[in-house]
This record gives structure tokens, sequence and C-alpha cells, in this order.
């Protein structure tokens, strides 16, 4: 039982890339083609994610595109202002004071802006860690990371280490991941009377096509566990999506933080809201120069393809590694917890372009129009136990 899966063209809405960057995509397409020829012709929607956004040196994220600002496809919290990983290094230093020789971990640091923020406001709060751990794939990425920490703050470089893998010894500090969950590749399924369909993508003389096929028993389950979550059937009809990544990510983080925090940052909800009826075309979005669209099979490796983040399935996950689930917010309610006004009334003078540009950055960061509300704020503690201050105004674990 084979349902096409109709994807929307982006072709309307997108401009044209060069034709090096279609070379580029093209390789990347050669790579999946054969990928699915091993596969009986077809592979699941999260293995395309997987190459699309990850593979060697054609992947989006490991490739040399430009990704991260104005120039790019997208901008993150840390790159709209630094007030963002200032709040972000408040709460840190909190747990850092803590400990003994204590170590920062940052998942995907992209352009390296939000390390060097942290850094900075920590040396101020006299809480620098023994050692900032940055672990990046992207050998472009590690690069401008390096630069950006080298222009911003030159004399904490040595403090910082990049890293490929998790640690093999375990420590205490930090872990922060800021729009990394999101990035993770992802199952998309739907709803056909009492089966689950599972999303597959096929490609045919470079042709790149996508199919429903009945789903695995690991699929099924996942979606039936869902259901069993927000106490309710989903529709036929239903399409959606989930992560299959985040269990075994949040086990291999707990396996070696000894005592210490997690932070997550992403948009999402918890799975009431995520797996709304109303929501019934999922939630995967793709970025390619500030536009966004819903085809991720638009010229592969040129283009972004995230997911919103199902926070309740985070919970469990995590509860089942090991951690205690110490907070769960909204980005505006965690800044504001964390000093962000503190931080408003430091950097502001009596120059009208200053107060205009920080109060145009706070409203990026907190309306909800715009970060505040769509993107969350997750606090995972192991062997802690002090209250923490960016969960101070609201806590939303009620709602997971």
């Amino acid at each position: 039982m084979n349902e096409p899966h109709h994807m929307k063209p982006a072709a309307d809405v997108l401009p044209e890339p060069d034709e090096a960057a279609k070379v580029w995509s093209q390789a990347l397409c050669m790579q999946i083609e054969e990928q699915c020829n091993r596969n009986k012709g077809v592979i699941p929607f999260s293995e395309f994610m997987q190459m699309a956004l990850y593979a060697p040196g054609f992947g989006y994220y490991s490739g040399g595109l430009q990704k991260f600002g104005a120039e790019g496809d997208f901008i993150t919290a840390p790159e709209v202002s630094p007030m963002f990983s200032q709040c972000l290094a408040i709460q840190a230093a909190d747990v850092l004071a803590a400990m003994v020789q204590p170590t920062v971990l940052e998942f995907g640091a992209g352009s390296g802006v939000m390390a060097a923020d942290i850094l900075l406001e920590l040396e101020q709060l006299e809480c620098l860690p023994e050692q900032y751990l940055i672990l990046e794939l992207s050998a472009d990425l590690k690069q401008r990371q390096k630069n950006t920490i080298k222009d911003k703050a030159a004399h904490l470089l040595d403090r910082v280490v990049w890293v490929d893998a998790l640690p093999t010894e375990k420590f205490n500090g930090v872990v922060l991941a800021n729009e990394v969950l999101d990035a993770m590749p992802i199952e998309g399924f739907r709803i056909s009377g009492d089966e689950v369909l599972s999303l597959y993508v096929r490609c045919r003389n470079s042709e790149l096509d996508s199919e429903y096929k009945p789903a695995t028993e690991a699929v099924t389950h996942s979606v039936r566990t869902i259901e069993e979550r927000i106490e309710n059937r989903l529709p036929d009809g239903y399409c959606s999506e989930f992560n299959p990544a985040i269990s075994g990510w949040l086990e291999s983080i707990s396996s070696v933080l000894e005592k210490g925090i997690v932070l997550l940052i992403d948009y999402g909800y918890a799975a009431a809201e995520y797996y709304h009826e109303e929501r019934k075309m999922g939630t995967m979005m793709c970025h390619y120069q500030h536009r966004a669209h819903d085809n991720p099979l638009w010229y592969p490796g040129l283009q972004d393809i995230t997911a919103f983040v199902d926070f309740t399935d985070v919970a469990y996950s995590a509860v089942d590694a090991g951690f205690d689930v110490s907070g769960y917010t909204s980005q505006a309610m965690f800044l504001m917890s964390s000093g962000l006004e503190e931080l408003h009334q430091r950097q502001l003078t009596d120059e009208v372009k200053n107060q205009v540009m920080l109060s145009q950055q706070i409203k990026t960061l907190t309306m909800p129009s715009e970060m505040g509300e769509r993107f969350k704020v997750m606090a995972l503690t192991k062997n802690y136990d002090e209250p923490l201050r960016g969960f101070i105004m609201q806590d939303l674990r009620g709602r997971l």
C-alpha cells in the first residue's frame, strides 16, 4: 500500500540557486540515489534528512555555505542580541559556581557568537569554566567559530576546545543546546484508518520523490505512544513527525555528565499542542535565504530542514536517561527571569540609536509574535538540586 506524498513545490517562492550550488546539490542527490538503490529503491525520511543536513562534504551543515545571520538562511537568538547569551551565562554561572573545575559543553555552536558572549559574561561574573567544549562536526563551522571567538574574546580562546564526540571522561558543569533538537532527523508518519504509514524518499534519475508505506513496528509503537500521551487517537489522514534520536542523545549526555544542568532552547510545544488536530500537516519547515517553505526535497544540501520539538517526549526521554526535568518555560520568561532587564539597563546609553537597537532586540527575543513564546527553554538536571533562576517567573512543567 504505497500512498503518494505530494510535497508542495517551492520554486514559486524561492530564489533560484546559482549553477555552482545546483552542481553541489546534484552531487548529494547522486549519493541519496545510491543509498536508495542499496535499499530497494527507497529510504526512510529520517535517513534522507540525515544525508541532506549532515552528509560529509555536501550536507547543509557539513558544507561551506553561509547559514547564519543576514547573509544566510535564518537568524538565531544569539545573532539577534548578546543579551540572549548573557542571560544563559547568568543561569550557567549559578551552576558553575557550585562546582570544582567545571566544564561547559555547547552542541553545534553555529557562528560561535553565543560561545564568545557567554565566555565574556562568565568572565564578568568571575565564573569562567575550566574549559568550554564545542562539539562541532563541520570543519567549516569550526573555523568560523574560532574566528568569531578570536575577534570577540581572543584572550579566552585558550579555554575553548573543539571536539567531534562527547568526552570519554565524566565531567561536572553545564551543557547547552540552542536550536539543536530541531535539526535532528525526524520520522514522518501518516494515519490511514487503523494503520500507521511511514514517509519514505525515493530517487530515480536524480529526481527525488516521496511516498508513504506501511510503518515498521518501531514507528507504529512511537505513534501509539504519542496517542497515549495526548489521550486521543489521531484522525484518519493526519500527518506529522517525531524525533527518534532524542532518547539516545540524552542517554549519551547522561552517561558523561556527573553533576550539572542541560539547557535546551528550541521552538516547540508540549505533546497535546504539538499533535493537536488543527496541526494535521505536522511542523516540518525548510529555510533558504530567509524564506520559509515546506518542501524538504528542494535542492538537498542547500537548505535547512527543521521540525518543532515535542518537549513532552524530551521530558519522558530525559527521565528515562536519569535526568530530573527541573524547568520548562517560554524563552521570554526565561530571559526575564535571568536578568534581561538589568542587562538592558547596563547597555543603555543616551544615544537614541542605541536605545532603539536595544529595544528592537528585546522585542525580537521576547514578543509572542517573534521568538518569545514559540521558543521554549527546558532545564534537565543531574545530581543538582539548587533552584534555577531562569524559571522563577514561570514554570510550565505542569503542561508537559
